[in-house]
Order: C-alpha cells, then structure tokens, then sequence
C-alpha cells in the first residue's frame, strides 16, 4: 500500500439489483438471499474489471441475521460471487444504516491505509428472512439496567412516526402528498431511464416493483392508519395516527454493492472514480423518537465538511416514513426538491441491509445526470441512531 500522497477514498463502482416486493408473490421471492448479495458482488466487480483477488474485505450490512441471513452472510455471499477464498467478508448492523455504515467503515479502512480495495454494500430479503426475526422468541431484549433508564418502555417505529408527525404538526394531507410525489418522481425516472446505469437486472427483472401510479390524495386517504393502538393512544393523546401503509416505506427484497478505492489506486488500475467521499458521520438521539438523529447526524457532517445546507445539490433521505422526511427539511432548511429526485423508499422500498448501499449507489449516479457538485445522505435506524454521508462527484 502506497502512502506517498494524502489518501482518500473515492467510489469507482455503485449497482444494485431492481427492487422486489418484500412479499411471496414478489419478483425475488425465490432467490436465496446469499444469491441476491452475490449477484450485486459479482457485478460491482464485473463492471470494473478488476481482479477480485485484488479486494481486501467486503463489508455488508444485513439488518434480520438470522436463518438464511445468518453467520455472517457476507462471506457466503463472497463466496457465492466468485470472489477468490483468500478476500475476507464481514457483515455489520447499524440497523436501516447497515450498509452505509459498511461505506463508512470502508472508506474510513481505506484513507487509513488499512485497505486499498473494498466492496461494501448490503442485502435484505424480508419475504424471506422476515423483519424483527432475529428476536423472535425473545422475552426480555434490554435487560435490567436499560428497564430502569427507560421504565416507560419505548415504542416501535410506527409509533415513533406518529410522534414525529405530532411534534412537528404534520397533517395526514402532508404526509400522502410526500407519498404520492415519491412514486411520480420514480415513476417519471423509470420511464427516461435513469435507474438504468445503477441496476444490474436478474434475469428479465429489470424495473422497481414497488413504484405505483394513477392513484390520488382521496384513495391515499381511505388508508387505514396502520399502527393504531388503545394503549398508545391513551399513553400519547398528541398523536393524530395519520401514518398508513401509503405514507411509509415498502417492504422489500434486494442488494446493493459499491466498489471503493483510493484516487492513486485507482489510476494505477485505469478506473474512473464516479465520487469521492468527502465527510461522514453518525449520530444518536432520543430513542423514544428513535427517527430523529437524521437532524443531528445532517449538522454534524456539514459542519466536518465545512459546508452549508445550500452547499448540497442533491439529498438522499430514507424514506422510512413521509413525517421522518418532512420534520428532516423542517429542522435543516434543505430545499424539498432536492431530496429523494428519482423518488424514495416510499415508492421504490427500503430493503433494510440494503438501503444505506442503495440510497449512495442512486445518489452517485444521480449528481453525474445532474452535475451536481455534492451530495449528502441520511438515514434514520431503530435505536435513536442516524448515519449521514457528503460525497463529491468526480
């Protein structure tokens, strides 16, 4: 490894597989979430040439460990890709941010001179391996010390949602008018072929299966609200249950990968770097809101980078669900069309180990169509955490 100039880390490669509906009638139902993640591997590395013999670690994330998703995945999953058995794998939780944590960790190896050549990326298969399996049959997750800390218990992520609307006055009108603009925006990107540079098709999969049209603020709002509950609400009378089925992200199945090196390194190999990553950071806040750290994570890695919200072209925010989103531009003033331009999780899903891959492989690609100069990305994770990344276009 070369230490003869200041190291960064720039990505050469960004895919990821169309997005299938996380259900058993879904488009990637019967593919083995080894299979999935290999199949996004296989072509970070086809599409760059390289040597895979070359790469020093994968890095992926995977939210539900457990089962066919279980004893780290990753390094099947490697495996499975074709990758020589001499590159190691690993695989992280971060939970939603799983694997834009592995991007973190990635360049963060890389400028450090621990790596010159890294994959990461990440996978989830929830028709599959289905959400909150790895805790199935578990009674008490916490313990003793975490109960006394928070003896009101905390709440599940719906219900964080439906806080987040109440605290900062979000009207269910607000929340399915976010929804709707999110399947048009990736409707309209469908159509003019915009996915087209970051998807590698399976088989003749080739298009998001989530993205709906032809419906109307009146269908979206005969919804039901989806986490209506007795209890919670007479424990939080505040909340308006205004989050549905159509104001939140999608279950899904699908992988992403990208391919990460340094600026020498990749001249050395004749590779184009698509964007450098600039500043990352990651961020905690109230675990009772638990969507919210997407506020302080946005202020910290501006600040790192030196930047200003009007300094950023182009926003990837997880639409986990429309209130995290709105609240997000609320606090930050960021500019609403700038964020999620193709369109989010809401219209194209949110494959839990996938998505922090996803968001920066869309992200990557959309500043080159664009000519934007930087793009920031955050996501919200369960726990009250929150990861955000500024890349550069090269």
């Amino acid at each position: 490894m070369s230490n003869s100039r200041t190291r960064d880390a720039v990505i050469v490669e960004a895919v990821r597989t169309p997005l299938g509906r996380g259900k058993a009638t879904g488009a990637l139902h019967e593919v083995h979430p080894v299979d999935l993640f290999a199949h996004s591997l296989r072509a970070v590395v086809d599409r760059s040439g390289i040597d895979p013999s070359l790469i020093d670690d994968v890095i992926g994330g995977v939210v539900s460990a457990v089962g066919e998703q279980g004893a780290n995945l990753t390094r099947r999953a490697t495996l499975a890709a074709g990758y020589p058995e001499s590159v190691p794998a690993t695989t992280v939780d971060r939970q939603c941010g799983s694997s834009q944590q592995a991007v973190h960790f990635a360049a963060q190896g890389v400028i450090s001179g621990a790596y010159d050549i890294v994959v990461a990326g990440g996978v989830e298969s929830m028709s599959r391996v289905p959400m909150g399996s790895n805790m199935m049959g578990t009674d008490d997750a916490s313990g003793v010390a975490f109960a006394e800390r928070y003896p009101d218990g905390l709440v599940g992520q719906g219900i964080s949602a439906e806080l987040i609307a109440a605290r900062w006055g979000l009207s269910r009108t607000q929340l399915d008018e976010f929804a709707l603009s999110s399947h048009a925006k990736a409707a309209e990107a469908t159509k003019n072929g915009l996915f087209d540079a970051e998807i590698s098709p399976i088989g003749e999969f080739r298009t998001d299966e989530g993205i709906r049209t032809g419906s109307t603020l009146e269908t979206m709002g005969g919804l039901r609200a989806a986490y209506y509950d007795e209890a919670m609400a007479a424990r939080f009378p505040q909340i308006g249950w205004n989050v549905t089925a159509g104001n939140a992200s999608q279950v899904t199945d699908g992988s992403s990968a990208l391919l990460i090196t340094t600026s020498e390194r990749a001249e050395q190999l004749g590779l184009r770097p698509l964007a450098r990553i600039h500043s990352v950071a990651v961020a905690g806040d109230d675990p009772l809101y638990m969507l919210t750290a997407v506020v302080p994570a946005t202020r910290k890695v501006l600040e790192r980078a030196g930047l200003a919200v009007d300094d950023i072209d182009l926003f990837e925010v997880n639409e986990a669900f429309a209130s995290v989103v709105l609240a997000w531009a609320r606090e930050t003033g960021a500019d609403l069309d700038k964020v999620n331009v193709y369109g989010g999780a809401i219209a194209l899903g949110h494959p839990l180990g996938a998505s922090g891959a996803r968001l920066m492989t869309t992200l990557t690609h959309a500043l080159h169509e664009r000519g934007g100069r930087f793009g920031l990305q955050t996501m919200c994770e369960a726990g009250g955490l929150a990861n955000a990344t500024i890349i550069e276009r090269l």
